[in-house]
């Protein structure tokens, strides 16, 4: 099992940047590099408490599904989202939302773990835990711009 943090500090309001976070169609977009689509449940607009959405999209060379629950919300504070089909042996991602100064701490805490023992343990340490860092990178800083812009209109009705 691995554990990953990240951090990204964002000058927007909080629940700008959490209604971001939950975001389907800002999902997507920070995800163009890997294809990734929401297939089924929640498929457009702002996930919430209790939904699913299934992605489907390509990592390394092969097209995996993967189905999430949001299992836990307080707005505009925090949200998990737990793996409940998918090639992972366990993944949950913890997404909170801290005001600072003139903006918001975004931390985001992703535990999980590969199939296959002590295999899975290699490939996580050597492949999985570098690509999904970057996932959680490249969906901050897409978040971090959209946030930061008027570009947040796109996406929500505040």
């Amino acid at each position: 099992m691995m554990i990953l943090r990240e951090s990204t500090f964002i000058a927007a309001p909080i629940h700008r940047c959490f209604d971001l976070s939950r975001s389907i169609d800002v999902h997507m977009r920070s995800t163009a590099q890997t294809n990734e689509r929401a297939i089924a449940g929640v498929t457009s607009g702002l996930i919430g408490g209790g939904e699913t959405v299934t992605w489907r999209g390509h990592h390394f060379g092969f097209r995996l599904k993967h189905t999430s629950r949001i299992t836990g919300y307080t707005r505009p504070s925090w949200f998990q989202d737990s793996m409940l089909r998918g090639i992972f042996k366990s993944f949950v991602h913890n997404h909170s939302f801290f005001e600072q100064g003139n903006g918001t701490l975004v931390r985001d805490e992703l535990t999980f773990a590969a199939p296959l023992g002590p295999l899975g343990w290699i490939v996580e340490r050597l492949l999985l835990g570098n690509h999904l860092r970057e996932l959680i990178r490249g969906r901050n800083q897409i978040i971090k711009q959209i946030a930061e812009t008027d570009d947040w209109q796109k996406y929500l009705h505040e």
